[in-house]
């Protein structure tokens, strides 16, 4: 639709509209109808006036949704890009230190070091017993209707309940976890972006599945003395939404590839 033309006409209803609002030197009475006019006629221009300025040039009723969604998958296409580009750069260290070790003494030892506290740090694969928690958006209703006294918020999983089995995990003395099958490290932040989960630049849909490695005695304490995890339980028994545990008697936890610098950290006090 082109605006810069209707810019103009409309400018000269305005004008037109100005006129017919002064008054006459004729001395009969304007009857209501003849003021009316006018003010409709300058109340529409100023509208589309309005909005062809704020168009300008533009549809205003295109649906720009497909232009979102090629953003996210652009996006996408450049953290997985980013994420290779960082992995090969990681392996070119690790060479390049293996080399320097042969033949610098003082090389080796920080190597060795290094590696010493590599299954610590999450950097190796474990093996083990353990536990799954699996945590699920409650079905939809098939008439379209909410349940009594429920939102749309209280039907899906939040960041928060993830964090709450999370943590409890680790307090439960769990070695290493993965979520969504990904390794993550104590550090590893949990983000939940509307019903799916931002994890290492990787977007998840639920259902949510975090796997832990350690005594799935200890977990389970852990898990049922966590307020956070008694108040998603809770939802569960209102709301429907999904909760699983699940003994693990022997699972593989991947070793973590992300990046290993800490930016921030804070002592409690």
């Amino acid at each position: 639709m082109e605006y810069t033309s209707g810019v103009a006409s409309w400018r000269k209803v305005l004008r037109r509209a100005a006129v017919g609002l002064l008054p006459r030197r004729s001395a009969e009475r304007r009857p209501g109808w003849s003021v009316g006019v006018p003010l409709i006629a300058l109340a529409a221009g100023l509208l589309f006036t309005t909005t062809a300025t704020t168009a300008d040039g533009t549809s205003l009723r295109e649906d720009r949704r497909p232009e979102l969604a090629q953003l996210i998958e652009d996006r996408r296409d450049q953290v997985a890009s980013g994420q290779e580009r960082a992995a090969a750069l990681r392996d070119e260290v690790e060479n390049q230190t293996e080399a320097l070790g042969g033949s610098d003494g003082r090389v080796a030892a920080q190597r060795d070091r290094a590696t010493g506290s590599r299954e610590a740090a999450g950097f190796t694969a474990l093996t083990g017993p353990g536990l799954s928690v699996e945590l699920d958006d409650a079905p939809q209703p098939g008439d379209g209707k909410l349940p009594a006294d429920a939102s749309n918020d209280d039907l899906v999983v939040h960041q928060g309940d993830v964090q709450a089995v999370v943590n409890a995990l680790w307090a439960g003395g769990a070695e290493a976890m993965t979520i969504m099958g990904v390794r993550v490290l104590s550090t590893s932040a949990v983000r939940c972006v509307g019903n799916t989960l931002l994890l290492h630049g990787q977007v998840y849909s639920p259902p949510f599945k975090i796997t832990a490695i350690g005594d799935p005695a200890a977990l389970q304490r852990a898990l049922a003395a966590s307020e956070g995890v008694r108040l998603f339980r809770d939802a569960v028994t209102h709301y429907h939404l999904g909760y699983h545990e699940a003994v693990e008697p022997n699972v593989t936890v991947p070793a973590y590839d992300g990046p290993g610098g800490l930016r921030s950290a804070e002592v409690p006090g």
